[in-house]
């Protein structure tokens, strides 16, 4: 009988973690750690110290600032793990790095792969902001006509028809790669990475894939219910400054509409950072109670998460716990056993080959072998077998 998912009730986690390339890398509050498991079926670790500048006490660590930070924080993070998970696996990016790099990292005084990796972020960002936050705003300005103080008679509903738009497009994004099938893989480790956390989260201390499984592969304090609440939040952010921009007398009976459009572009671009920190403490709050408006506020969120993760398989799991361990910095019961296992049958294989099969046996093997005459004299060589006769065998 298949046994019943369980909910986690007793205790809460700061781990987040995310899923890489055959693996899962886990953060807690001091360190990020990776487990990959390779070809050969080995699982192979890496960690490395991690503190977080969204620190009590800090102005990087005040409510909504430090949803900025970690929003930038998990860019970085997100393509430095990537990065690690195809070299923990043996794969190598080759790619020369462009003039532009090479100048970049020269003229900054860095190191050449960062500036790489710098230039990698810009550039998913403004994929990010293109498709995300430009497409929309261009599609609704087509359907709403020119923007014009007193034409622009429907800017609360284009304000909205973006914010639809933007959810659209993400969704839209979310079922499109779920079909690939190196992204299927991908999901059912972060299916493994929620089940982990989810079993550590019920209050169980020695973690295992059979426990582990038993467990929702849904988590409320995942990524993909953050970027929901990124694009919902921003619907009632960007209509507020659409209405604010309005009373004011934007635009300008003679400002062109291109200009327009750009203005307003910018302020979203700017607002960016807000809606970030807003959502980063809504995720927070609803993650931490469970009464009806939370749930409903998850609801979304949790739903898409039925896309973006998928029920692993138990050696996936295993991953998921050698990287859970590993962030929290605690000793790994999992890999304790195996590696005493290991060892065990190391020390059964090593007496098998040095002890005698049977000693009555061989007492008995020794004895006749001192009775046994000298072996004879070898005689000389035979001669060599005329043509078409098969020599005979040396007797070894």
């Amino acid at each position: 009988m298949k046994n019943k998912e369980k909910t986690p009730s007793v205790r809460r986690c700061s781990v987040g973690g995310q899923a890489v390339m055959e693996g899962v890398m886990m953060k807690s509050d001091v360190g990020i750690a990776m487990a990959v498991r390779r070809a050969d079926g080995s699982i192979v670790k890496h960690y490395t110290k991690y503190r977080s500048k969204a620190q009590k006490g800090t102005f990087w660590g005040l409510p909504v600032v430090r949803g900025m930070v970690a929003f930038v924080e998990s860019l970085k993070t997100g393509m430095d793990t990537t990065t690690k998970s195809a070299e923990l696996l043996g794969e190598s990016f080759e790619e020369e790095p462009s003039k532009f790099e090479k100048w970049l990292a020269d003229k900054l005084h860095v190191d050449i792969m960062d500036a790489v990796m710098g230039v990698g972020i810009v550039l998913g960002l403004a994929l990010a902001v293109g498709l995300f936050m430009f497409l929309p705003q261009f599609v609704a300005s087509l359907i709403f006509g020119k923007a014009a103080a007193g034409a622009d008679r429907f800017y609360i509903w284009r304000s909205l028809l973006e914010g639809l738009l933007r959810l659209a497009i993400y969704v839209g994004y979310l079922f499109a790669v779920s079909g690939i099938k190196d992204i299927k893989r991908v999901f059912m480790y972060h299916g493994a990475e929620h089940k982990t956390i989810a079993c550590y989260e019920s209050g169980e201390d020695d973690l295992t894939p059979e426990k582990a499984m038993k467990f929702k592969r849904l988590h409320p304090r995942c990524g993909t219910n953050y970027l929901f609440l990124v694009m919902a939040i921003s619907i009632i952010v960007l209509t507020i400054a659409d209405i604010i921009m309005h009373s004011l007398g934007f635009p300008g009976a003679e400002m062109k509409r291109g200009v327009a459009f750009l203005i307003r572009f910018g302020v979203r671009i700017l607002l960016l950072p807000l809606i970030a920190g807003v959502s980063y403490e809504v995720l927070r709050a609803a993650a931490k109670t469970d009464n009806w408006f939370t749930k409903a506020v998850r609801a979304p969120g949790m739903a898409l998460q039925l896309i973006t993760t998928k029920e692993p398989e138990l050696d996936m799991l295993e991953v998921a716990i050698y990287s859970f361990y590993l962030a929290m910095g605690q000793k790994n019961p999992l890999e304790e056993r195996k590696l005493a296992e290991e060892a065990a049958k190391a020390a059964a294989a090593a007496v098998t080959i040095d002890a005698p099969a049977d000693p009555e046996r061989g007492g008995e093997e020794a004895a006749e072998s001192e009775a046994a005459p000298e072996a004879p004299e070898a005689p000389e060589a035979p001669e060599a077998p005329e043509a078409g006769e098969a020599p005979a065998e040396e007797n070894r």
